[in-house]
């Protein structure tokens, strides 16, 4: 399942995604998130604000990420024992839809990629 949007004017659009049966040792490896980072950043056109900052939890544990961007965040979260990835970009200025499912595929080796793309207003609706 994939819901795709267009960012509306407002605060932004957050992307809430989850990549299930993920490669267990590609969930572990540093080297592959920070690449995914990178590859997103570029592709939508993002400035990070700093480096990525990524820990690592002791095997079989998997990684937590968090990239701070001048347009809002990236954070992702790793789960080896289920192949679950979850990652959470937030973009205060419009940028197009990623092909998050492709991507994934690619990186992570996912089966199977949920994506929620959530308008966020700057005021409630009716207001």
């Amino acid at each position: 399942m994939s819901t795709t949007s267009a960012s509306p004017p407002g605060a932004g659009i957050e992307w809430i995604v989850d990549a299930h049966g993920c490669a267990p040792d590609k969930l572990r490896d540093r080297a592959v998130l920070a690449g995914l980072f990178d590859r997103l950043v570029e592709e939508l056109a993002l400035k990070a604000a700093s480096a990525p900052l990524f820990h690592q939890f002791p095997h079989p544990g998997g990684i937590t990420g968090m990239l701070l961007l001048m347009e809002s965040h990236l954070t992702c979260h790793t789960f080896p024992e289920s192949g679950l990835c979850t990652l959470n970009l937030y973009c205060c200025r419009p940028r197009p839809e990623w092909p998050w499912g492709e991507r994934l595929t690619q990186a992570l080796g996912a089966s199977r990629v949920v994506t929620r793309a959530l308008p966020r207003p700057q005021s409630p609706e009716g207001a």
